[in-house]
């Protein structure tokens, strides 16, 4: 049954995000109510989750610990100044996020995006060396294909054409490695083969700016907005060694990848390459409300520990950083994924999501299929002329066969809730196998 909400009656005023806002307002897809792995539609349809909201509701909906803490919270401490005052859930949250990560992250800075914790790594990264007595190393390097949200740091080293080419002007001084998607490693299971040698490309850049101007190198461990690409072998130990090498800091982009995604806490632990800066937020309250935050290894954050005590050290944040309300929704968040053992069962569960991926290799249209954790790609071969038209088609034919699928390009990206089980999979999988078969 449907919530007992009215649906709007006029959809002009929200200017939707990256959304066909005209095709969606002649035929509306709305979401009245969600339960663990389903959302309920205005029609009444119990909708299967296959995407965890937007990469971000990894203990499924409608959680009671995190729901009981947000209600709680509100009604103790609504809004605490985030400015020279502070309130204990910010300071509780920050400790036990940091026992989460890998042992060298001892420093959490809160953010309300991963858009906004992209930007402050940047700036912090920046910032570190001018701390230093190194203010020339201001060049920041990204990678083709990656994305890093939607602020304007964030676009300039991210590498997706139609979020950079409609904004004009971007941050000087910033160049792109290449990509690690080839050809040779269609249809791999979890890291392929090839491609390590893509990270010697980052020597030739330094090489031709000299290292003393380079500030950070920023990439997602595994891309996820892109299209679900996987890191070759040997490709991120290859990174962390010239970074090392140069003196140069290395940010992991975990806004999709942290919070058992992989079967690990975050990317660094699951492939054992240690970055200096990691980016987070999506399962950090598991999208209930908006936080982000960058975790920082001592030696980055000592650097700014200097001079008079009274002084500001990072002249950076925001009004919402460690609100006490997302603050209590990320303390309970942790909590549900200890309690429910979420990540370990994303691990568990990764060979049979892999095999049930990999058995719509032979469906029409199917190019690649690619696989890690609980996250999985199916590439599609575009209409020639019409790019991107066949992989929406099947999203929208997704929609009404009540499976909710994401897509990039022509690429379907999946990435259920950890709380899913092998039935689930099977009817996500399968469905979506159907649909492949009816999309043109």
């Amino acid at each position: 049954m449907a919530l007992d909400r009215p649906v709007p009656n006029d959809l002009s005023a929200f200017w939707m995000p990256f959304t066909a806002n005209r095709q969606f307002k002649k035929a509306p897809r709305m979401f009245v109510g969600a339960d663990r792995m389903h959302y309920t539609t205005a029609d009444g349809r119990e909708v299967l989750d296959g995407t965890a909201g937007l990469w971000c509701c990894n203990a499924g909906h409608n959680r009671p610990r995190i729901v009981e803490a947000i209600q709680k919270q509100a009604a103790e401490l609504d809004y605490a100044p985030a400015f020279q005052m502070g309130h204990p859930k910010a300071f509780e949250l920050a400790t036990k996020l940091c026992d989460l990560a890998p042992e060298p992250f001892e420093h959490a800075f809160f953010v309300n995006s991963g858009s906004e914790a992209v930007d402050t790594a940047l700036k912090i990264a920046i910032a570190y060396h001018r701390a230093r007595g190194e203010g020339t190393r201001t060049r920041l390097i990204g990678r083709e294909r990656g994305y890093h949200g939607v602020g304007f740091g964030g676009i300039s080293v991210g590498g997706i054409v139609n979020n950079r080419k409609f904004f004009g002007n971007l941050l000087n001084g910033v160049d792109h490695l290449p990509h690690t998607h080839l050809p040779e490693n269609a249809f791999t299971r979890g890291q392929p083969d090839h491609g390590a040698h893509l990270a010697d490309e980052l020597e030739r850049i330094v090489a031709l700016h000299g290292p003393e101007t380079v500030a950070a190198v920023i990439v997602e461990p595994m891309a996820g907005s892109t299209g679900v690409l996987m890191p070759p072998k040997g490709y991120l130990e290859r990174l962390r060694e010239i970074t090392a090498k140069h003196g140069i800091l290395l940010i992991f982009d975990e806004v999709i990848t942290g919070f058992g995604r992989l079967g690990s806490s975050f990317a660094a632990e699951h492939f054992g390459v240690m970055p200096d800066l990691i980016t987070c937020a999506k399962g950090l309250t598991n999208g209930v409300i908006p936080m982000g935050a960058v975790l920082a290894t001592a030696e980055v954050h000592d650097a700014f520990m200097q001079g008079p005590e009274h002084m500001i050290e990072l002249f950076h944040g925001y009004t919402y950083s460690g609100n006490p309300i997302a603050s209590a929704a990320g303390l309970a968040t942790l909590e549900t994924y200890a309690e429910d053992g979420l990540f370990a069962r994303a691990a568990e569960l990764a060979p049979y999501w892999e095999d049930a991926l990999h058995s719509l290799n032979d469906h029409p249209h199917v190019i690649d299929i690619r696989n890690m954790g609980l996250i999985g790609a199916i590439e599609l071969e575009p209409i020639a002329g019409e790019p991107t038209k066949r992989a929406f088609s099947a999203f929208l034919e997704a929609y009404e066969s009540n499976i909710l699928i994401r897509t990039t390009g022509d690429i379907i990206a999946l990435s259920p809730p950890l709380i899913i089980e092998k039935a689930h999979i099977d009817t996500l999988i399968g469905t979506l196998g159907e649909v492949l078969k009816r999309t043109q």
